[in-house]
């Protein structure tokens, strides 16, 4: 059979994700798991993101930075699909390449990890909290305005590893790489994604094909529907948010029993200003619950003017 090259990162916890897909796809399309590398070998492709280490990626051109050169090579053939943590793109859709499928969902929660305090409230004045994100710097200010906010960048290991030597008093990191990296045990606890929304798509991937190539039948195999209707809400948010302003956006869906929740929020850098809308939808399509998204992120962006943008 033609193989299926898939293209991937190559950070530990990108072959970690990629692997769990990969051998997805190879059940998928009816062969054995044990021949994945045979059957979908992986391409492994360094990013812009990848590169930069020294500032956040929103200063240095933003979540495309993990993609673009991914997505590159999808559109040259040199792969046939792509595997991304959907939280790292844009919610824009590249011209002649579309989503084909999302997996179950991770966890969708950030963890807070510290070796001597079970949460954000039990750190002493004025400590040191390590993060690269700013919507989880926002969130985190907006509960303890008296917390230092140490900038941190690089894989999960790395992460750990200025933890341990003291580097910071504590990090907030996504549940969903730490549990996938076999890192649980790190896990002091949970941030309330009900209460400070997750980043839209968090904990879940996505896999990319060329659009010409939609509609083939492992794709629907490992598609998983309640995972892509809680982040098409999720991203249709963040479509509505995005637009040319850096801003610290959440995004948080669950959908049970039919019914699909959903609790956006927007926040100035220092935490200060939060703007947040819920709202519930009955039986939710692909379309409907994108609409809630964008309803959600329209009113807070009317409500929020031009507060809403992070200088």
């Amino acid at each position: 059979m033609t193989t299926l090259k898939i293209g991937t990162r190559g950070s530990k916890l990108a072959l970690t994700q990629c692997g769990w897909v990969q051998r997805r796809i190879v059940t998928a399309l009816g062969e054995d798991a044990g021949r994945a590398d045979e059957v979908a070998p992986l391409t492994v492709i360094t990013t812009q993101g990848d590169r930069i280490q020294d500032r956040r990626l929103i200063e240095a051109g933003g979540k495309a930075l993990f993609t673009k050169e991914i997505e590159d090579a999808l559109l040259r053939g040199d792969i046939d699909v792509a595997v991304h943590s959907l939280k790292d793109m844009p919610a824009a859709e590249v011209p002649g390449l579309s989503l084909c499928a999302i997996p179950v969902r991770e966890d969708p929660r950030d963890a807070f990890l510290a070796p001597r305090y079970e949460s954000i409230a039990d750190l002493p004045q004025g400590a040191r909290l390590g993060t690269a994100s700013m919507r989880r710097q926002a969130q985190a200010l907006a509960q303890r305005p008296d917390l230092e906010i140490v900038m941190v960048r690089g894989n999960v290991d790395t992460r750990l590893a200025k933890l341990a030597a003291g580097e910071t008093d504590a990090l907030l990191l996504a549940a969903a790489g730490l549990n996938r990296l076999g890192f649980s045990h790190h896990i002091r606890s949970f941030i309330d994604a009900s209460q400070f929304a997750s980043a839209p798509g968090q904990g879940a991937l996505a896999i990319q094909c060329r659009s010409e190539d939609l509609g083939a039948a492992w794709m629907a195999r490992v598609h998983d529907v309640t995972t892509f209707l809680r982040v098409q809400a999720e991203r249709g948010a963040l479509e509505a948010l995005e637009a040319s302003c850096r801003t610290a956006v959440g995004a948080y869906a669950t959908l049970q029993n039919g019914q699909l929740d959903l609790f956006v929020e927007a926040l100035s850098r220092d935490g200060s200003k939060r703007w947040q809308r819920r709202e519930s939808l009955s039986n939710p399509t692909k379309q409907t619950a994108r609409d809630l998204g964008m309803k959600l992120g329209h009113d807070i962006k009317a409500e929020a003017g031009s507060e809403l943008i992070v200088s």
